[in-house]
Formats: C-alpha cells, structure tokens, sequence
C-alpha cells in the first residue's frame, strides 16, 4: 500500500453477572482514565490485549493506530449486574461517531471481553461489530480479542473478520493473542490473509470455577486446540468456556476455528474439538472439588496444624465482593494468623472516609453483607485500624482483630490474582499463615502456579448463591438450561 495502514483501536469490555442487584451504569465507566483515547488507550494495559496488539502492530512500517475514546472496565469491576442500555448506547454512540470523523480505516481492533450483557442488547459485542461495519464499510477487516469466558456464538463473525481468545485460564496469554489479532490484521489488510471461520456451539454449560486449565481434562481441551494450531499453518481456535452468570441466549460453550482461505479445514477443526469437548463433559464438570465453608475452615485448621502454610481460602461463589459466609465461620472456629482480603462495603468505606479514619483508631462496626441476600448478614467487627488509605479508585481500611487476624475492607469486589498485590497494604504478608481471598481460578497464578501456597481450599456457602456450582438454581430468563449438559440431555454428535 502507497499510504500508511489507518487502524482504529476501540475497548469496551465487561463480565456481567445478570443476577446482582446492581445495574452498571454510564456513571461506573467514568471516572479519572476512563473513557481514554489516543495514546491513553493504547498504553492503558501494556501486560494484555491492548499491549501484545499495539507492540506488534508498531513492528510493522507504515501502520498507524488511532485510540478512539472508549471506556475502560467499569470501577464497579466484575461486581455489577447489567450494563444499562443508556451506558451502552452513550458511550458506543460516542465511539461511532468518533470512528466516523476520524476515518476512512484499513482496519479495527475491538479489544472486548465477550461476556458483556446489556439490557435491551441480546449480544452487544456483535452489536457493537455491526455499528463498526456500518461505519467503515465492507473492505476494512475487524478483528477482536477475547477473554476465553466469552459468551458468543455466530453473530460476532457475521459482521468482523476475526477473532482471537486467550486459551489459559488463569489468562496467561492475553498479550499473546493481542500480538495474534495484530499481525493477521494487518496481513489481511495487505492481502497476505483471507480469513475463514466456523463457530460451533456446544451444549455444555458449568461454573468458572471447575475451569482451571492446569489440570486435566481443561488443560486437554486446551492441548487439542494447541495441537491443531502447530500442525496446520495459519490457523487459530477459541474454545470459548462460557460464562453461565450472566442470563443471555449465547451462553454455553463454543469453538471458533480461523483459517487462511480453508473453510473446510475450519469446519473439520471446529467438529474435532467439540466432539472431544462433548465425549470428556463429565470429567469436564468434576474435576474440581468444592467444600462447604465450616469443612474448609476445618481444613485450614487441619493444614495449619501439620505446617501446610500459607494456606489459601477462595470463596469462589461470592460475586459482590460482600459475602460474610467465611467470615463468620473464621470467627466461630476461632481462626488466627488469617488475612481476608477482602470485604467490599461501599457504604463503610465511604463513612469511614467521611470520618478520617486512620491507624490507631478503635473500629467496632458491622461490615459486608446486605447487597443481596448472597452476601448474607453483616458482622460485627472489633479491633484496631491499622491502616485507612485511598488509591486504584478504592478507599482501603485495615482492621486488625481477634488472635492476629487481619480484615481489609474496600468499595468494591477485589479479586487477588497474586500476593504481591497486596503488598501495598500488607507488607508483612508472610506472617499470616491463612489467607482468605474472593477468586476462582484466577488467584492460581500468584499462589499456586508459582509454589506460593502449600494448601489449596475452594469453598462455597451451602445454599446455591450467584456464583453456585448449581446453576439450576439461578433465576435464568434467558436461558433454558434443559437445553445443555447436564441439565438436560441434548443431542449432540459424539
């Protein structure tokens, strides 16, 4: 091409858990950074997506990338119910209309995350594809990254060209399949690639928290794909998992396979790895063992006692970032040396903040609970504040009490993914011997991938609550899950 490559790069990604009481709205997506454009958007996530897509992008002569405004994720995080359809509809209006005034573009890069459920909006990351188009007509080629918990089926590749989801969970490689989407743009746009694709779905539907791909059989899900892409030149597969909390049409699993102008090697790929996905769905959704919250803590106790420290306890279930279920069994078996990290409360933080706390002052008040009724009661806490600071959009209070037990409260739903995230607040972390965190298989990164904890504990409270293994008892609309395994018996081939 005798001009540069215009490439306009959009972000708008959310995992919308449909059954919390509280909507995201235009108010969460803003806020100091956020929307961002131009380079601010380019450089916001050097580590994932957006970094692997714009340094491989750069390493190409005569590219130019254009950061249309767009938001980031919401400062509510994943701790929020459906995107209103006024937040959609304000902030996707103002990214159109910015694409339309600043092209003609080559070529667009959607960085999404495919589990976004919007009111009113049956698919809006397809949505958002098909205003795309409509803007920078049908020769410019859109391609897009995913997180692997995407919901999507056909829709997505009927009006962009491409997509690329991470395969890892924890998600290893964002920054990889950024460099993926980047490269087979831009080769697609210089006519060195005609992309190809087949989307196939598989009835099969199950919690995030069985979908750690460092075990078996997810992890020979995962190699199967890994093989098909060594062993066949330019070809790309998503094994999309699925996310099941968030009550839209195309939950469920899907298999997405890319090919250099091979629709037939696509549609060969895409049957191979659902009929394997399809024979393995048992083993699929067993592999990971659960415990009650009052077994767990027992457990923990157990493993303090035989010297298996530290020992991680991960509320997988608790969606708000509010439950109190572990919690109070900490305190009723009389657990010491544990760090929970953390409660979110908005509106004791806010107070808090309000009151200037700081270290040393008293703090007896009751803490979490209340949002919905999966967050359970609120409890009562006694201790000392040893430390109340602001940052990450976040006011953060440390309450040490009972036998050296240490509480972090923030605003909203924290999932640590790696102990040194909290370092900021808890630089003695090697003290505690139990640490209790909100996360289901994202925490695996920092604290078992690396040997970081001895003992591994997955818990949930007894009664089937957001984030359930039981997903028959959400109060799905949208969904008929007698439609999927193992709800119902669905015919697929095998």
């Amino acid at each position: 091409m005798s001009r540069p490559v215009q490439i306009a790069v959009l972000h708008f990604a959310h995992e919308t858990v449909t059954f919390l009481k509280n909507d995201t709205t235009l108010d969460d997506f803003i806020y100091p950074g956020s929307p961002a454009r131009g380079e601010a958007l380019l450089s916001f996530d050097p580590k994932y997506f957006m970094g692997g897509f714009v340094k491989m992008a750069r390493e190409f002569d005569g590219v130019e990338l254009v950061g249309i405004e767009s938001p980031l994720w919401p400062k509510t995080y994943m701790g929020s119910g459906w995107v209103t359809e006024e937040a959609f509809e304000t902030l996707v209006g103002k990214m159109i209309a910015e694409l339309k005034a600043a092209g003609p573009f080559d070529g667009v890069y959607l960085c999404l995350h495919g589990a976004m459920a919007v009111r009113g909006v049956p698919r809006p990351e397809a949505e958002l594809a098909r205003r795309v188009r409509e803007i920078v007509g049908p020769k410019a080629l859109i391609a897009a990254t995913f997180d692997l918990h995407g919901n999507e089926d056909e829709e997505f590749l009927k009006h962009a060209d491409m997509g690329f989801a991470v395969k890892y969970f924890p998600h290893y490689d964002g920054y990889l399949q950024g460099e993926r989407a980047a490269r087979t743009l831009i080769r697609a746009i210089k006519g060195d690639y005609k992309p190809a694709h087949t989307t196939l779905k598989v009835p099969i539907i199950t919690a995030t928290v069985v979908m750690w791909t460092g075990a078996s059989p997810w992890m020979d899900l995962i190699q199967r794909a890994l093989v098909w892409e060594a062993r066949e030149v330019d070809v790309y597969v998503n094994v999309f998992f699925g996310f099941p909390f968030a009550d839209v049409p195309d939950v469920g699993m899907t298999i997405q396979v890319l090919t250099n102008d091979n629709p037939a090697l696509a549609s060969e790929i895409a049957e191979d790895i659902a009929g394997f996905a399809w024979r393995q769905r048992e083993a699929l959704l067993t592999s990971t063992r659960i415990h009650t919250i009052e077994d767990g803590v027992v457990l923990a106790k157990q493993a303090v006692a035989d010297g298996q420290t530290p020992v991680v306890l991960a509320d997988h279930s608790d969606r708000s970032g509010s439950a109190t279920w572990l919690l109070k069994e900490i305190i009723a078996q009389d657990l010491s040396n544990t760090l929970i990290a953390t409660i979110a409360d908005a509106a004791t933080t806010a107070k808090l903040k309000a009151q200037g706390a700081k270290a040393g002052d008293a703090f007896d008040m009751e803490v979490g609970g209340v949002v919905d009724e999966s967050a359970g009661r609120p409890m009562r806490i006694q201790g000392t504040i040893l430390k109340a600071v602001e940052g990450r959009g976040q006011f953060w209070v440390c309450v040490q009490f009972g036998r050296d037990n240490l509480l972090i409260l923030s605003t909203f739903l924290v999932q640590v993914m790696e102990p040194q995230a909290l370092q900021p607040l808890v630089p003695d972390l090697d003290t505690f011997k139990v640490i209790v965190i909100k996360s289901r298989v994202h925490f695996r990164r920092g604290f078992h991938d690396n040997g970081f904890a001895k003992t591994i504990l997955l818990v949930e409270p007894t009664e089937p609550f957001l984030g359930t293994m039981r997903l028959d008892a959400l109060p799905y609309r949208n969904v008929d899950l007698k439609k999927f395994y193992p709800y119902g018996d669905p015919a697929f081939p095998k």
